[in-house]
């Protein structure tokens, strides 16, 4: 929802959305901290051998890291700093919920494996407690413990074409509550428009004015063409009295995680990463080495799970176990998957090479489970092993659909650019691709992810995806 301008009479800070993540992050933090001393304090009370002393607190003062950094990793990987689902109390709880419950079982996982008696027993519980109850209240009051920074962040929009209509419909539907829009800056010929029912208010040479009028504190840059005269003129103008100045394609990416690829035209850089690779980066090799790792483990767990899933696939539908399919890898190489056949044996006979649809008929009844589980991804393991492929990155596709896809939509090569992987920043973010339009979504998610790539963004993605197993969301 889109307000009218109106002077801003109120002279509170309008803080970016990463600020605004960063306050999320560092109130989450503070309650962790009180819920780790908490749980100490009754860890004490109920082990009376224990006082709750200073030097108590220093001994296991190592919770006091490794909680609140485990905090953040799932609370990350649940979209917790997502702004529009922070907004949303109903949405904040039921994830909060479910971080807390994947702490309480990571930590039961890592409990069991360890030696006994080397991890308390009740402790973590009381931590759970605490915290969720701690994060909570501070989500939930947050909009009144923090009365003073909760003012919307208001915005410009510089220019009145496509760009705009686009940048202004993301915030709307991903951070209605921390922008307000004031207004459009066009040509004169934009006069009286409005642009996605945000009123177009002047020209280049009144940005200045209105932006002290209406107490702007950042200008989006929306035209994916050269500035004229006077809105150049009207930016820079802004940018000496110190309003921040961000072009749309970099906020577009920040609210939806994904590259507004349709709208840059022929600006390639905005598909190339962020930094280029360096010898003295350790990321791919350290990438590399957590593959194998995770490729062997998941080989030698998968095993005992075939010999129960083969005789169900061969009981459903004759024919082989396992189904070989040429894909596209890096730098365009061809190369074989290895998956769990799903369909029917001779799928494509008549039809030839097709996407998959919803309740596709050729997909068998245990392939329907396996595709939901995603168990059948999990043979391509070894191709993790013979370096064809990666266990984080864009799904490799067909040749022909490469082929085709290259033809419509901009840019799609430029996920040919890295390793493919068996699950990815796409699979974790949207459904599956059955269109045109599905993939040219997924491919500005591929894209974020190879410009943001790193240990961390593959941390998440794991986590995503193992989520997405377990609930049987995939398809």
């Amino acid at each position: 929802m889109f307000f009218e301008p109106r002077p801003s009479r109120r002279r509170r800070p309008q803080f970016r959305i990463s600020e605004r993540r960063l306050l999320l992050r560092a109130g989450d933090v503070a309650a962790t901290v009180a819920a780790v001393l908490i749980a100490l304090f009754i860890w004490s009370l109920v082990d009376r051998r224990r006082p709750y002393t200073l030097a108590f607190i220093l001994e296991e003062s190592h919770w006091l890291v490794i909680l609140p950094a485990l905090w953040l990793m799932l609370a990350s990987a649940n979209d917790l700093y997502d702004l529009q689902l922070a907004s949303s109390h109903a949405a904040t709880l039921n994830r909060l919920l479910a971080v807390t419950l994947q702490l309480l079982v990571v930590y039961l996982i890592i409990f069991f494996l360890s030696p006994r008696d080397a991890l308390p027993r009740l402790f973590i519980l009381y931590y759970g407690v605490a915290s969720f109850v701690l994060i909570a209240l501070w989500r939930l009051w947050r909009p009144y413990l923090m009365g003073w920074a909760s003012e919307k962040r208001h915005a410009l929009v510089v220019g009145a074409d496509w760009g705009a209509t686009t940048i202004i419909e993301a915030i709307e539907a991903y951070a209605p509550g921390q922008y307000q829009v004031i207004g459009v800056v066009g040509g004169d010929q934009d006069r009286g428009r409005s642009v996605a029912g945000v009123p177009v208010l002047g020209s280049g040479g009144e940005m200045l004015s209105l932006a002290r009028r209406y107490d702007v504190a950042e200008l989006i840059v929306a035209t994916p063409c050269e500035l004229s005269g006077d809105l150049f003129q009207g930016v820079m103008d802004c940018y000496q009295q110190g309003i921040s100045i961000v072009p749309m394609a970099i906020l577009y990416e920040r609210l939806t995680g994904r590259v507004p690829v349709q709208y840059v035209g022929k600006d390639w850089a905005i598909v190339l990463p962020i930094e280029t690779s360096s010898i003295f980066d350790p990321y791919p090799v350290l990438k590399r080495l957590l593959d194998v790792i995770m490729a062997l483990s998941g080989l030698a767990l998968f095993v005992p799970i075939l010999l129960v899933l083969a005789p169900a696939m061969r009981l459903d539908s004759p024919g082989p176990i396992f189904f070989r399919q040429e894909r596209v890898g890096r730098g365009g190489r061809h190369f074989k998957v290895i998956k769990l056949r799903t369909m029917i044996p001779n799928a494509e006979q008549e039809t030839g090479a097709v996407f998959a649809a919803r309740n596709d008929p050729r997909i068998t009844r245990v392939g329907r489970f396996l595709r939901r589980s995603r168990l059948d991804e999990v043979p391509q393991l070894w191709n993790v092993l013979r370096g064809e492929m990666s266990m984080i990155g864009p799904r490799p596709e067909r040749p022909e659909f490469i082929d085709a896809l290259t033809r419509e939509i901009p840019f799609y090569r430029a996920r040919l650019a890295v390793q493919p992987g068996i699950t990815g920043w796409a699979q974790v973010r949207y459904a599956y691709a059955n269109s045109l339009e599905d993939h040219l979504i997924k491919l500005q998610y591929d894209l974020y992810y190879i410009r943001h790539r790193s240990l961390l963004l593959d941390l998440q993605i794991a986590i995503r995806t193992i989520g997405r197993m377990l609930t049987f969301a995939g398809q």
